[in-house]
């Protein structure tokens, strides 16, 4: 079954490099009293997630931090294919991307795809999620071959909706 708005994130482990060794972080310590873009991509240095989905929230990592909202990018890929994408790519250090490598996570969240017809295997849909303490508010998925919902623009203006209707 797939996240709903009003839902609480599933409990799960994602990965990520420190100190040149592999780190476990659970989804409680990233999402619990937080405010949090959580975006998806199937896969890191992959066409679109390279050129358009990351390189928008990069760009607009100002505008989410004046609303107070923390942003972490996840693929199924691996903790060393993520690091090395973040610094292809320049995302400053307080966007973080995660990896997903086994999509624990993704499957959690009912939000994987069966990218095999590609070579790729099991990766996820590419969506974007707003969590607050850890229940989402809003959910975007695209359809397939889509990237229109997921993108930094289209959630920014619905946090900033969401502000002047607060």
């Amino acid at each position: 079954m797939t996240i709903e708005t009003g839902q609480t994130i599933p409990l799960a482990n994602l990965q990520h490099i420190h100190n040149d060794t592999v780190q476990e972080v659970s989804t409680a310590e990233l999402f619990d009293g937080r405010k949090v873009v959580l975006f998806a991509v199937p896969g890191a240095f992959t066409p679109t997630c390279s050129e358009a989905h990351l390189p928008g929230y990069i760009q607009h990592m100002d505008a989410f931090r004046a609303l107070g909202v923390d942003v972490i990018g996840i693929a199924v890929n691996d903790a060393y294919v993520m690091d090395a994408w973040a610094k292809i790519q320049g995302a400053p250090e307080d966007l973080r991307l995660l990896a997903d490598g086994n999509a624990v996570f993704t499957r959690e969240l009912g939000l994987e795809r069966d990218a095999s017809a590609y070579g790729m295997g099991l990766r996820s849909k590419r969506f974007a999620l707003y969590v607050e303490d850890g229940v989402a508010q809003i959910v975007n998925v695209e359809a397939p071959g889509e990237f229109r919902v997921s993108s930094a623009e289209h959630v920014l203006e619905q946090l900033q909706e969401r502000k002047k209707h607060q």
